[in-house]
């Protein structure tokens, strides 16, 4: 197991998980933000190094500021061999079972295999399902016309309180203060009113992938969503990040626009496992629908 703290070694894993995409997304991400010098505070650990069995890259180093903090404390992982991504993610070397933390993934049996060894250690965990949309080329998407009664903007770390009342995992100083820092250093797109408030918003995370999507419903069917989704993943494109975001299992909507404006549905599902969730709104399981259960 290696840590990469090397620029050009960081800058050739980069490369080679290009060619990774889609199934890297997650970790690819995360190594594109560290390349760029953002302030996420985050290290890559390779095993098999160049030809790699297991990624995980760490939002927060192992010496935490607050070990009770979920959205900090996050890691990613990608892995082509279940046995080595198990003895590296049971490894105390690698992930602190301490701390609240949340794990990101997409390959299937990451989440039972964290279950394995949080049962082992007499941990319990929660674990949300997603679909992954990628856009293979933003840069083919038309234009979308922009209501002129909207002004066109980034979010601005004074409007993270409005973020964290209407964010499904916010409601508490610790998400407010995650959301602020997601602000302040990461692409962002909103749609503001005549007194400057906004009405329509979408955000990136430390990792690469789209977020938090959310119109107030007072706006609702006025096509804000899709104005949105549109400009921001031509401006990650054009900063050199993939184009993909996660959507709920039960958001069919977000799922028919995704698919609207050319985004792939990928084959696995994306698992948030939170350990320790110490969160305002305790998230619930969300189960895979069955298939033909979406409504048109």
């Amino acid at each position: 197991m290696l840590i990469l703290s090397c620029s050009s070694k960081l800058r050739l894993l980069e490369g080679t998980l290009w060619r990774g995409l889609p199934d890297i997304l997650l970790v690819s991400g995360t190594v594109i933000t560290i390349n760029w010098g953002k302030p996420a505070a985050q290290e890559v650990l390779v095993d098999s190094w160049p030809k790699f069995k297991v990624i995980l890259t760490q939002m927060c180093r192992k010496v935490s500021l607050d070990d009770s903090d979920l959205y900090t404390n996050t890691y990613t992982v990608y892995y082509r061999d279940l046995g080595a991504s198990r003895a590296l993610l049971a490894s105390a070397c690698a992930v602190n079972w301490g701390q609240t933390f949340r794990i990101l993934g997409l390959q299937d049996g990451v989440y039972e295999v964290c279950k394995d060894i949080a049962k082992a250690k007499g941990i319990k965990l929660e674990v949300l399902r997603y679909f992954t949309y990628f856009h293979p080329d933003p840069s083919s998407t038309p234009e979308i016309w922009l209501d002129p009664a909207m002004k066109l903007s980034s979010l601005d770390v004074s409007h993270a309180d409005l973020l964290n009342e209407t964010w499904v995992f916010g409601g508490n100083e610790k998400s407010r203060k995650y959301l602020a820092n997601l602000i302040c250093h990461f692409p962002s797109v909103c749609l503001l009113d005549a007194a400057w408030h906004p009405v329509s918003w979408i955000t990136s995370y430390p990792f690469g992938a789209m977020g938090l999507f959310y119109t107030l419903p007072q706006h609702w069917q006025c096509g804000y969503m899709g104005m949105l989704n549109n400009l921001l993943i031509k401006r990650l494109h054009t900063l050199g990040y993939p184009s993909y975001g996660c959507v709920a299992v039960e958001n069919y909507p977000m799922q028919r626009l995704q698919e609207k404006q050319g985004f792939q549905r990928q084959p696995n599902l994306w698992y948030v496992i939170l350990h320790n969730p110490a969160l305002g709104k305790v998230p619930m399981l969300t189960p895979r629908p069955a298939p033909g259960t979406a409504p048109a």
